[in-house]
């Protein structure tokens, strides 16, 4: 794909995210934080430090939709997990840029740590969705499989791997489904629909992007 075709996919999802808001009179905050959060996924599929700054200001945003719309766990996993790992992230990423550009050098994991990570997940995802379950969370399977294999997503992000994308492709699937039904049920956050919708676009973008690359590692 050109430069110049990126740069135009580019501007016409922001020209998209903010047509929808203003036409659906969308709330400012899930506006803000779909804008920061597409920034972020567009910096770090390009393995730019950068995007962790961005992630900061999205953070903040996406955890008060959290909050204001009872999904505790996207609102936990968000203040106590996401915001101080996009620090930890920036200072790693920054101890693994390549030589000639500032841009991060890509890994993958073993079969074994793949089996590893995968299964343990999956088994603390049957635990979360139990407990979410008796806290009144308004979608708990959804939001305790989204919180889980989101901790697994970023932690494999500042680890560089490529397994990130996939990961993420199923988080925001999943996240687009529970964002859907709020809005269905009167929320004002089309913005944040319309924002999922967009990772699980990008996570697929990446993942190939980056398969290309590690494909040319000798």
């Amino acid at each position: 794909m050109s430069s110049a075709l990126k740069i135009t996919g580019i501007i016409f999802i922001y020209f998209v995210l903010f047509i929808n808001a203003y036409v659906m009179q969308d709330s400012y905050i899930a506006l803000a934080s779909a804008f920061c959060g597409i920034t972020y996924t567009l910096l770090a599929g390009k393995g730019n430090p950068l995007c962790y700054l961005i992630g900061l200001t999205g953070s903040a945003f996406y955890i008060y939709l959290a909050y204001s719309n009872n999904l505790w766990g996207n609102c936990l996993l968000y203040a106590l997990y996401f915001v101080p790992m996009q620090i930890i992230g920036f200072i790693n990423w920054h101890k693994h840029l390549k030589a000639d550009k500032y841009e991060i050098i890509k890994t993958s994991l073993s079969k074994k740590e793949n089996i590893i990570l995968f299964s343990l997940a999956s088994l603390i995802s049957v635990f979360v969705i139990i407990i979410f379950a008796k806290t009144g969370d308004s979608n708990p399977i959804i939001d305790g499989l989204t919180t889980v294999f989101s901790i697994l997503g970023m932690y494999l992000t500042i680890r560089r791997t490529i397994e990130q994308w996939y990961v993420w492709a199923g988080v925001n699937l999943l996240s687009l489904v529970m964002w859907v039904i709020i809005a269905l049920n009167g929320a004002k956050v089309y913005s944040t629909v319309l924002m999922w919708f967009v990772y699980f676009i990008l996570a697929i973008y990446f993942y190939r992007e980056w398969k290309k690359e590690l494909s040319q590692v000798v």
